[in-house]
């Protein structure tokens, strides 16, 4: 025993001794120990800390830590919520645009439920992304990518809600972790791009946001607010997000204490903190935080901000000169910076990065790929709000003409944060790309002659909506129902033309198919009352009349549903700045009956549940279960359905919401055919955060399991205890 104890103890040093002079001869092909992937992350960031003036370590507080003398060549952040913005819109290209493939609005791609549809978007964009940073024919943009949007649209008055994925904190979170995934790729050492979260925490008020206050209590930001922010760190992997400008029960954003003490100690946040354009200035000016911007920068650093979007330079030098700030809190900062520049390859020899090649072959938003892939998006993403006397589908064998009309019928729309397509199909080139010359469609968009060939037309199709840009310049916008960063809506129905239009259409043609090409909900109360059909689809995807079209004629069956409460009216909604969602505001607290519930969306299909089992009768607080239940659809065509599964806490303690989303699947069914449709619960997830215990507690209690077609549609339902 003695014999084999010294054997292995000499087998242990030699090896330790291989490994030593193993590692030597490697870091001796590097100039700096900081080059050589083989050292740990944090010994090669503290080598190059060691090796940085001050001045270099303070350039590297913008959004390019790029290190000249050092050969460290850095990455600056692109917008990409929906595909790369490197087009007109927004400015992103700046002089030179270029085209990148286009998904509908995030608010779009969410109304398909398909996390795997949104892993896949950003996959894309990654790979574009990286293509435009590394071809030498373009070579611009960066590798850290602000998005997704992990905000929730607790208001649809809110200007961007095109940029976030609905009301429920729970379906965000899901979105949001699908989104990083495809930005970031499943390699095991390094990332595509960057998923840089936009914006912590709970700013969803356009209007005043530079100086406003979004109030609510631990519980609200713990179950609710942060929710989607911490799900993106923990189960997606993103390491890096941007403050929002607002005030959080009175603190600003960008030097709440919450940065470090919840995102960074709790979560696990170890990369980029980020301002938002201009937000340190805004500490002094707006907000009046601080009185100067020494201070500011020195409060910002402090807090964990490590990369600015705003000339920050002149008040961090004075904040180092007046020893507000030391160069040991830049350097604590700036270790998230290079975590996730290593995370990116940057610092690491081209050869060993999986992704140092995208960029030699063709453009990638001209391949026939791409372009199916947001075909099939967008045709998800298509929510089918009302179809009386089966006006729909239309069948393009037997219709003899159609009257394109509307707005929006002849344009695809960008938003502010969108790029510019290779192309677009509009509304009126997808029909008549669906129709063929055997169909006469006629079109206009002057309201006046738009009734004329109402009259004369077999079927309208009127397409109206907002405008997600406005054409007007910053905080301009075309009236009180348009909105947009910097601008809060003031009213949520259609603006007086669009509404006339629809009216005396319908007064000439009672076959009116109303397409609502809109990124927020709309009281569309007459017209759910009176027009027989009604569709919702959301802006600039590339393929949006193709794919519109295929509904509308029945080629693709809509199965898309909301992500948000569509009140009938403003006097259903709480105060815009009351920031407390218990007072009426999402599915879980709304008060009275919407025009349509979260989750809505109907079928050119029926489908029957049945079966509603679990895998146990009884829940361990600290275990899980699975939710089972049987699936047919009973019509006479291929349909989508998202199967939903809602919970509502019977004998909680606290004040609880009337019903909780805690899983949903899309699923594919042809006639006749049956699918078992199982869904996890864990029991983690019926916990509330307890404010005297500092964390989250699962109860002993029966708990009301529910599953349904939308928030309001429950076909089956169940009761369990947890112990």
């Amino acid at each position: 025993m003695i014999k084999n104890h010294l054997h292995l103890n000499s087998v242990k040093f030699l090896l330790s001794l291989f490994l030593l002079l193993f590692t030597r001869i490697a870091s001796a092909q590097y100039k700096y120990p900081f080059q050589n992937p083989e050292l740990p992350t944090e010994d090669r960031i503290t080598n190059l800390l060691s090796l940085m003036t001050l001045d270099e370590k303070v350039n590297c507080l913008g959004t390019n830590p790029t290190i000249a003398r050092l050969d460290v060549k850095g990455t600056g952040h692109v917008e990409g919520l929906h595909g790369l913005a490197m087009g007109l819109p927004g400015g992103w290209g700046r002089k030179t645009p270029v085209p990148t493939t286009i998904f509908p609005q995030s608010i779009g791609m969410a109304e398909t439920w398909d996390p795997d549809l949104l892993q896949q978007a950003g996959a894309i964009e990654a790979f574009e992304t990286r293509y435009m940073f590394q071809s030498e024919k373009y070579h611009k943009g960066g590798l850290v990518v602000r998005a997704p949007n992990a905000d929730i649209g607790r208001d649809p008055r809110w200007g961007r809600t095109e940029e976030c994925y609905g009301e429920d904190a729970f379906f965000n979170g899901a979105m949001v972790v699908a989104y990083v995934k495809g930005l970031q790729g499943n390699d095991p050492k390094y990332w595509t791009t960057a998923s840089l979260m936009k914006h912590f925490l709970a700013n969803s008020n356009e209007n005043s946001r530079d100086s406003s206050s979004s109030d609510f209590d631990e519980r609200l930001f713990r179950e609710y607010y942060s929710v989607p922010f911490r799900m993106g760190i923990e189960e997606g992997g993103s390491r890096a997000f941007m403050a929002s400008y607002n005030k959080v029960n009175g603190t600003p954003q960008t030097v709440s204490p919450i940065l470090k003490n919840i995102t960074v100690n709790e979560w696990g946040q170890n990369g980029i903190i980020c301002t938002d354009g201009g937000a340190y200035r805004l500490l002094v000016t707006a907000h009046h935080y601080y009185p100067t911007p020494a201070e500011a920068a020195a409060g910002c650093i402090k807090a964990g901000i490590n990369q600015f979007l705003d000339n920050y330079k002149a008040g961090t030098n004075e904040a180092l000169q007046k020893k507000l700030i030391t160069e040991a809190d830049i350097d604590q900062v700036l270790r998230g910076v290079f975590r996730v520049m290593i995370k990116l390859g940057q610092l690491d020899p081209p050869q060993l990065v999986p992704y140092a090649t995208i960029g030699t072959g063709p453009e990638p938003w001209l391949s026939q790929k791409n372009r199916d892939f947001v075909r099939l998006i967008t045709q998800k993403s298509i929510v089918l709000l009302k179809n009386d006397k089966g006006l729909l589908p239309l069948d393009k064998n037997k219709v003899k003409s159609i009257a394109i009309v509307g707005p929006r019928s002849a344009e695809v729309l960008q938003d502010w944060y969108s790029g510019s397509p290779a192309y677009s199909v509009s509304a009126l080139d997808g029909i008549k790309n669906k129709v063929g010359a055997n169909v006469v469609v006629s079109h206009t968009t002057d309201n006046n002659l738009a009734i004329a060939m109402a009259r004369s037309s077999e079927t309208v199709v009127v397409c109206v909506g907002n405008n997600p840009s406005g054409n007007l310049g910053w905080k301009k916008v075309d009236g009180p129902t348009e909105g947009r960063e910097a601008v809060d809506r003031q009213s949520i129905s259609l603006n007086s033309a669009q509404e006339a239009l629809v009216r005396n259409l319908y007064k000439v043609n009672q076959n009116v198919i109303l397409v609502l090409v809109s990124n927020f909900p709309y009281a569309i109360n007459w017209e759910q009352a009176n027009i027989p059909a009604i569709i919702h689809i959301t802006h600039c995807s590339q393929e949006q009349g193709n794919a519109l079209a295929d509904v509308i004629f029945g080629d693709i069956n809509p199965g898309g549903k909301l992500v948000q409460t569509w009140p009938d009216s403003l006097a259903q909604l709480p105060p815009m700045m009351d920031y407390n969602i218990t007072h009426g505001r999402t599915y879980m607290y709304f008060k009275g009956k919407p025009l349509y519930p979260f989750g809505f969306g109907l079928s050119y299909t029926t489908f029957q549940y049945s079966n509603l089992k679990t895998s146990t009768a009884k829940l361990d607080k600290t275990g899980g279960l699975t939710v089972s239940v049987d699936v047919k659809n009973t019509g006479s065509r291929t349909g989508d359905e998202v199967v939903q599964l809602y919970v509502k806490h019977l004998k909680s303690k606290v004040e609880r919401p009337q019903e909780e989303l805690k899983g949903f699947k899309r699923i594919t069914l042809n006639p006749g055919e049956t699918q078992t449709v199982n869904i996890k619960l864990p029991a983690s997830s019926l916990a509330y955060w307890d404010v005297a215990k500092k964390g989250f507690v699962v109860e002993k209690e029966p708990v009301q399991l529910m599953i349904g077609s939308s928030s309001a549609d429950i076909k089956e339902q169940i009761n369990i205890e947890v112990k």
